[in-house]
């Protein structure tokens, strides 16, 4: 049966930009499993309402609906064990779901005031206004009051890449000699990034901007083929 995936876009369909729903496209590439991508924008809700999410990620594996991307991941490992695994056994997921707490509290929300700008420019009008207002209100600013402190700010969210920084120093990926979800988690922050703005997060000798080009390069560049600014 076939899988579908709701995944965030704005007016064109085909620049999925949501962290979280990144994570579950490389995901899926890693267990070869394909899915039909189904395009949702903010102001969509009703579209998900049914599967009790307002969020998307949504994955539908015939009358199986899961939201939120780790609990995605999770499914996919144990509904499919015969493919690929995602986390190479129960001690891989335990260190896993530190990573997804990191990639949450660290990755994304470090990255959200350097780019959450230029996220308007790629949505219709009344996506624009919900994402204003939402997001305004968020951050208790303008999102051009946001973006004002940048240029400066980047310096503090790539001090906070050390930790992976040192590993990627140490080995290859987060998952060792091959990514696993791990390496997933950290990237769908990137690939957001990379979709949505042309601000140079990384230096080019930089660790972490080497490993970002090779998960860009994976699955046949599926990443890199998407939508997004070079980088």
């Amino acid at each position: 049966m076939t899988l579908k995936l709701f995944e965030l876009v704005g007016t064109d369909a085909a620049r999925p930009f949501s962290p979280f729903c990144w994570r579950i496209r490389m995901a899926l590439a890693h267990k070869g499993l394909a899915a039909e991508t189904i395009p949702w924008r903010f102001t969509e809700k009703s579209a998900i309402t049914p599967y009790s999410s307002e969020k998307v990620p949504v994955l539908l594996d015939g009358d199986t609906a899961v939201c939120d991307s780790w609990a995605i991941a999770t499914y996919l490992e144990d509904a499919y064990p015969d493919r690929p695994s995602l986390f190479g056994g129960d001690g891989g997921r335990a260190m896993a779901r530190m990573i997804n707490a990191w990639g949450d509290v660290t990755l994304v929300a470090g990255l959200a005031p350097l780019i959450v700008a230029d996220i308007v420019k790629l949505l219709g009008p009344d996506d624009t206004a919900y994402f204003r207002k939402s997001r305004e209100a968020r951050f208790g600013r303008t999102l051009e009051e946001v973006a004002s402190t940048r240029d400066s700010a980047v310096e503090g969210f790539r001090k906070s890449l050390d930790p992976l920084r040192l590993t990627l120093k140490a080995q290859p990926f987060l998952g060792g000699a091959a990514p696993n979800y791990a390496d997933y988690i950290a990237f769908g922050g990137f690939q957001w990034a990379r979709a949505v703005s042309d601000f140079a997060l990384l230096k080019p000798d930089d660790p972490v901007h080497a490993w970002r080009g090779k998960l860009l390069d994976a699955f046949g560049g599926m990443a890199r083929n998407s939508g997004g600014y070079p980088v």
